[in-house]
Formats: structure tokens, sequence, C-alpha cells
């Protein structure tokens, strides 16, 4: 791990997209309808994410653990493309650019595990992160 221990607390978001794809409108009507096999796939998948964003450091090993002080996690639908943005704020020495990662592709996952008895033909396109503050550089893309 980097040396963290002289450097002070500041302000830290970051916003990760994840980009899932379907293979057929039926399978949005359903995640739309509440009638996939498995359950709301939305809440499902924000449940898994909060976990992920949560249990980052017990899984990467030079990631610092850290308190996570807010987290929101929202969908858009956009023909057979779901997009997924995971938001990670704290008030610490590190930043959360990969905790925001680390959610978003656990919803990924999530989504692709819920759908897959639908829809044999589901994609994870991306993951990246879009913005991030605090610490020495502040990054936007869009």
């Amino acid at each position: 791990m980097v040396d963290i221990s002289q450097k002070k607390s500041t302000h830290r978001t970051a916003v990760a997209q994840a980009v899932v794809k379907v293979s057929a409108t039926r399978t949005i009507q359903a995640i739309e309808k509440g009638t996939v096999p498995k359950g709301d796939v939305f809440s499902m998948s924000r449940a898994a994410g909060f976990l992920g964003v949560k249990k980052t450091a017990d899984l990467l090993p030079d990631c610092h653990p850290l308190p996570i002080e807010f987290c929101s996690i929202d969908f858009s639908i956009k023909n057979l493309e779901i997009e997924v943005l995971v938001e990670v704020k704290t008030f610490y020495k590190t930043g959360v650019e990969v905790e925001a990662m680390h959610g978003a592709s656990i919803v990924a996952l999530n989504m692709y595990d819920m759908l897959k008895p639908i829809d044999k033909g589901i994609e994870i396109q991306s993951i990246r992160l879009i913005k991030k503050t605090g610490g020495k550089s502040d990054i936007n893309k869009d």
C-alpha cells in the first residue's frame, strides 16, 4: 500500500459508469415490468453495488479501507443499453475512484447474473471512471 499517513483528509468524490447491453427488447420490458424470474433487477443490483463499494478494500490488496460517506447508484435505459452510474463520496486521505468502479462492476455482474436466464446475449460493454474530484487532480469525462 502507498503510505498516506502524512496526507491531509479532503472531500473526495468519484463517479463511475458501467454499460450493460441486452440483446432483445423483451429483456428491457421484463426489467421494467418486474417479471425477471430472479427478482427486481435494479433493486438487487443496487444492493449488490453498495456491498461492492463497501468491500473494495477487502478484495483489492492495495486499496485502503476508508469511510464511505455517500453512495448512489442510478440506472437509465437507452434502447438496449442500461447505463449504470455509481457516485461515491468521502472525506479522507485517498480517493474513491476504485470504490466507484468496483461498485459499477458489481452492479453490471449482478445484472448479468439476474438476466442470463432470459437473455443469452448480454454484454458488459464498459466500466470507466467519468468524474473524480479531490486530491491532486480533478477529471471530468463525458
